[in-house]
């Protein structure tokens, strides 16, 4: 069995990472918006002002898995949190216990950095992945709902302002 090692992402793995993210946003059927690229990836990751850092799941070589985190903060805890924007492990290499070991590996993170809380979102739609998260012990919150702008609407507000 080859081994599965998870590392820090390194400039070299743009490029696989967006392979990834493209193939994630396919599985969601939101393949439509992804409109990142290389260079807008490797600034958020590597840039002057990181916004953001990402592991790399590897079997052998292999980048098979990623996962995207970033800070937030919890005003109710007063304390930073590890938010998860994405985590994907490639098909072939599913159901070998590779989602775990990223999310073990984060949990293990936001520990280490003192962060009240590690959180993540998941589509409705999604039940493998609800149980999933369920087994581990989170709390999936049905009473939440994501509000986003984007485009022209948060163009818009930003005007008023």
């Amino acid at each position: 069995m080859t081994p599965f090692r998870i590392r820090s992402a390194e400039p070299e793995d743009v490029a696989a990472i967006l392979a990834m993210i493209v193939e994630l946003a396919k599985f969601e059927k939101l393949d439509h918006l992804v409109v990142a690229t290389a260079q807008s990836l490797h600034d958020a990751l590597f840039g002057a002002h990181p916004a953001c850092e990402c592991l790399i799941g590897e079997e052998g070589e292999v980048p098979v898995a990623f996962s995207l985190f970033f800070h937030n903060f919890s005003t109710f805890l007063g304390r930073k949190g590890l938010y998860l924007e994405d985590l994907y492990v490639k098909p072939p290499y599913r159901s070998k216990g590779y989602a775990k070991a990223m999310l073990q590996t984060l949990a293990r993170l936001a520990v280490e950095r003192q962060c009240g809380r590690f959180e993540w979102s998941v589509l409705d739609w999604n039940e493998h992945a609800i149980r999933f998260y369920r087994q581990l012990g989170a709390d999936v919150m049905p009473d939440w709902r994501i509000c986003r702008l984007t485009g022209p609407e948060l163009t818009r507000l930003a005007a008023a302002a």
